[in-house]
């Protein structure tokens, strides 16, 4: 497998709560790495935090599967980390509860969440527990920075645990099938974008809980922008809109949040700007170039207005002397964008492109796949018809009991005709192929019903010498080529005697020959010529990669000949 599908391959394994949870273990990552290398304690202690996080977070990932193994294994895990921090004195890092880092608590949420939803109520009530008390051991018995009290930790863990429950027993509540919500059709459609965003999202939230309630008004709106951007996969340019408001809104909340917040951050939180890179995509990508650049330009002035006012009120780590580099850096990261959605856009139009060549090749293919069965079906029973009836109208004065007798059989070859139209509207009503009349299992045994039946004025002898298991497709092409060959003589073959029909395997192929004596004229033939007989032929064997010959043959007469592979890998 190319890696590339591997890549995408394991992406769709992690589905939306592997993908938040890779990204809390990011977050993790980005604050644990580099205490580990400071010179604060042994260098590398802190990599002993590492090992928690990953086994709980494979345990949170096998609760998709095992949800009662998995939560009890959680807890097992929160005990076990403990105790190896303690010993090796390794400095736990506070984030939603005290001395619990962030993909700790995320895992132990999506624990929570699939006990509480797919097992039995005793064993969920017991999972939840132990997994509950594993957290607190934690938060008591680990050493760490304890910014947040007890009661603090108690109330966020609180909170968590009653909405995790109460989504949990709302998926548990009802097993019957129902109609989907839009808002879960779009989360079931865009968690990859959802989990990218929860990234950027965490690194604000960590950086919040350093800092003071003042710039919690921040976050709020950077989780607004989020959302924004997830609704703009399906209204593009209301979306655009609103994120404008979000970063217009954002310079107020800006000047009032703490200084030590936009420290983390140039002037605009990390999670607006990704989610105006990823609107500008969109917005070029499905919008109209007018209305598209329109909303361009209003989301970058809303965000030249509000790095602005940052600049200017001198609370950011950046100043008015770095507008410069600031501008620049905006127009590049734009210009990435907007190249990014002409390129999806270009994407889109091939692709489009593609699906419709293939959808009008189909129906191309289909059209004449039924052209040839009307052409090879009705010619046949019609022509018949239009012989005897001229027959029945050269002997009608001369022996009117025998043109009677031509006339009935006139009458049955109408009804087989028209029985064979019911059954090819039929087969196409229910979009099946058109396998009608006389393509059955027994290509032999259909041969000499054909030959028996055909109604061309001229005797027919037929020469059988095939198998009974040949391909489908091979016996249905041979059964019309030979129907469309006796059609012709009847049609075109004046002063004919005979008609011999060959069909035989040799060599890996079946061999149709259909051959007369008689002689070619230039007059109309019986019902008109659609000139669509050879046509058809041709391409059926072309279809099957046989070939096909048809001319006069040296002692007079016409043949017709057929060499069509049967060999599977032929």
């Amino acid at each position: 497998m190319p890696f590339s599908d591997r890549v995408s391959a394991a992406w769709r394994w992690l589905g939306l709560e592997g993908v938040v949870l890779l990204a809390a273990f990011l977050c993790d990552l980005a604050v644990v790495v580099p205490a580990a290398v400071d010179p604060i304690g042994p260098r590398g202690r802190d990599l002993l935090l590492l090992p928690g996080m990953i086994v709980l977070g494979a345990c949170a990932l096998w609760a998709r599967t095992r949800p009662a193994a998995a939560v009890f294994a959680g807890a097992a895990t929160l005990f076990a980390s403990t105790f190896l921090i303690r010993v090796t004195y390794a400095a736990a890092y506070t984030t939603l509860l005290s001395n619990v880092s962030l993909s700790e608590t995320v895992a132990g949420v999506e624990l929570v969440f699939f006990c509480v939803r797919r097992v039995r109520w005793p064993e969920a009530v017991i999972g939840t527990g132990t997994l509950v008390l594993g957290g607190l051991f934690a938060t008591v018995y680990r050493r760490g920075s304890d910014r947040f009290g007890m009661s603090d930790t108690m109330l966020v863990g609180l909170v968590l645990l009653v909405v995790t429950v109460a989504a949990a027993l709302h998926l548990r509540r009802s097993h019957a099938p129902r109609k989907d919500s839009a808002l879960r059709n779009l989360v079931r459609e865009q968690w990859p974008l959802i989990g990218g965003l929860s990234l950027p999202l965490f690194f604000e939230l960590y950086q919040l809980l350093h800092t003071d309630v003042r710039s919690l008004p921040v976050l709020l709106l950077s989780i607004a922008a989020a959302a924004t951007t997830i609704y703009a996969t399906r209204r593009p340019l209301r979306a655009g809109i609103a994120l404008a408001a979000v970063i217009f809104a954002t310079a107020p909340a800006l000047y009032i949040a703490s200084s030590e917040y936009l420290r983390g951050f140039g002037v605009l939180p990390f999670t607006e700007i990704v989610a105006g890179i990823v609107v500008v995509i969109l917005l070029v990508r499905h919008v109209e170039p007018k209305r598209a650049w329109a909303t361009i330009g209003l989301l970058s002035v809303t965000v030249a207005f509000t790095t602005l006012a940052g600049l200017a009120t001198g609370r950011s780590r950046l100043g008015l002397a770095d507008a410069r580099d600031l501008v620049v850096g905006a127009v590049l990261v734009l210009g990435i964008a907007i190249a990014c959605g002409l390129y999806f856009r270009a994407r889109d139009s091939e692709r489009r492109k593609v699906v419709e060549a293939a959808v009008a090749d189909a129906q191309n293919s289909e059209r004449m796949a039924l052209a040839r069965e009307l052409h090879d079906l009705v010619a046949h029973h019609v022509t018949g018809i239009i012989v005897q009836a001229q027959a029945a109208k050269v002997i009608a004065d001369q022996n009117p009991k025998v043109a009677l007798e031509v006339i009935e059989r006139i009458e049955a070859a109408g009804t087989e005709a028209m029985t064979a139209m019911r059954r090819l509207v039929g087969s196409m009503r229910a979009g099946a192929e058109a396998v009608t009349d006389q393509a059955t299992m027994d290509l032999e045994a259909d041969l000499r019903r054909l030959v028996e039946a055909a109604h061309t004025g001229v005797p027919v002898e037929a020469e059988v010498r095939v198998p009974k298991d040949l391909p489908q497709e091979v016996a249905r092409s041979a059964l019309r080529l030979v129907q469309e060959s006796l059609t012709n003589t009847g049609k075109h073959a004046a002063g004919a005697t005979r008609v011999c029909v060959l069909a035989e395997v040799r060599d890996g192929e079946l061999h149709i020959r259909v051959a007369d004596d008689g002689r070619r004229v230039a007059a109309r033939p019986a019902g008109g010529s659609g000139g669509y007989g050879l046509v058809g032929m041709r391409e059926r064997v072309e279809l099957l990669h046989g070939r096909l010959a048809a001319g006069p043959a040296p002692d007079g007469g016409w043949v017709v000949e057929a060499w069509l592979p049967v060999e599977e890998d032929a």
